[in-house]
């Protein structure tokens, strides 16, 4: 997959995080739900922010950065799931808890979008002996 369309979903996703967290619209970490969802199956082709960042990527004129698939897949499958607790959470009146965790999410979406850096991707790598072959 492209590092730079990679990015410039992250930075999509911090948006709508920091538009969570200063409105309080629930529906957006539900949207995040969708779209993590999409990115961690196969289904990453629907995934509207993903095909929003390889628009930027083409109107940017960025070309192609290879990078491996597997790490980010787990990445967004941490994503559905603290995406899932923040949306779970809000429905059930614990938003102050919700609110903590699309902080977080707000942080490592930053780290990613602005360095590069997944921590996802940190966390695949260190458990990915563990893991059976071909499961991501």
């Amino acid at each position: 997959m492209n590092e730079y369309q990679v990015r410039w979903t992250a930075l999509l996703v911090l948006v709508l995080t920091a538009g969570y967290i200063v409105s309080g619209y629930w529906f957006i970490p539900a949207f995040l739900v969708v779209d993590f969802f999409l990115r961690a199956s196969k289904l990453g082709k629907y995934s509207l922010l993903g095909q929003l960042g390889g628009v930027l990527v083409k109107a940017f004129g960025m070309g192609n950065k290879p990078v491996d698939r597997a790490p980010k897949r787990f990445a967004a499958w941490i994503g559905l799931l603290v995406t899932g607790a923040i949306t779970m959470l809000y429905g059930v009146g614990a938003s102050s808890i919700s609110y903590i965790l699309a902080d977080i999410l707000l942080i490592f979406a930053f780290l990613e979008a602005a360095f590069g850096f997944c921590a996802g991707c940190r966390v695949y790598t260190l458990i990915k002996p563990l893991l059976p072959s071909k499961s991501l």
